[in-house]
């Protein structure tokens, strides 16, 4: 579970645990995630902190081994850890923000489940989930490079649906409308862009964290074996 500190992904850990999951959380610090796993040992569940940054090849490596050496086995990854440094036109972004944000957004899961499908899921099978956007699916002014990250890692998905599936691996993603997390703080907290997300959906309203949950547990689920290569908006109607 990368990027589950926080947001979503801190959602989904829980979710994903409380029906049954030993839980790995990777973030970018050791006690982001230690908090967290220590949230879902207290509630019952098994957790194992693994921190590391998925823009770093290096990091990325020693949390699929940390995965491996505390359960032995890495059925499902959620690919959630995602950045964005640049908000406004896209032609303005400097070039430095913009690697940023293909390196964690688009290369971040590449890695991950490229390791994850070595480590385990090429021999056993598994569900990779990544955390997509509707802004990857519509595009969306002021947000064009994490818009763009998010439309590859549509497109990522569903390559690896048709090369993985002969391997038993399942690959879907989730795109979240407006959600109230740290990550679109400025989204949520700003009336007048707010009203603009919010405007377009059919629920007229900003989603909870725990709303998103359960679309990841479906995807990393047996009650999702015959989906692949699908895009579950979870947008309260937006698109």
């Amino acid at each position: 579970m990368t990027g589950g500190s926080r947001g979503i992904g801190r959602a989904i850990a829980h979710a994903l645990s409380a029906q049954g999951a030993a839980v790995a959380i990777c973030a970018r610090t050791a006690e982001a995630c230690q908090r967290v796993a220590g949230e879902i040992e207290a509630a019952g569940g098994r957790a194992l902190p693994a921190p590391g940054h998925v823009g770093r090849a290096a990091d990325c490596q020693a949390v699929v081994d940390a995965v491996m050496t505390g359960f032995g086995r890495l059925d499902v990854l959620v690919n959630d850890a995602a950045t964005n440094p640049q908000f406004g036109p896209l032609l303005e972004a400097d070039e430095p923000a913009l690697d940023r944000v293909w390196e964690v957004n688009l290369k971040g899961a590449w890695r991950m489940s490229r390791l994850a499908v070595s480590a385990w899921m090429g021999a056993h099978g598994g569900s990779i989930v990544n955390v997509a956007s509707i802004s990857g699916v519509r595009g969306d002014a002021l947000l064009g490079a994490y818009s763009a990250s998010k439309a590859a890692l549509i497109a990522m998905t569903r390559v690896l649906a048709r090369e993985l599936g002969p391997l038993g691996i399942r690959v879907n993603a989730i795109a979240p409308g407006l959600v109230r997390t740290d990550f679109s703080r400025v989204l949520v907290e700003d009336p007048e862009l707010r009203r603009r997300f919010t405007a377009a959906s059919a629920l007229g309203r900003v989603a909870e964290p725990e709303e998103v949950a359960g679309a990841a547990v479906f995807l990393a689920s047996d009650a999702s074996s015959f989906v692949t290569g699908s895009v579950l908006a979870v947008d309260g109607g937006a698109l």
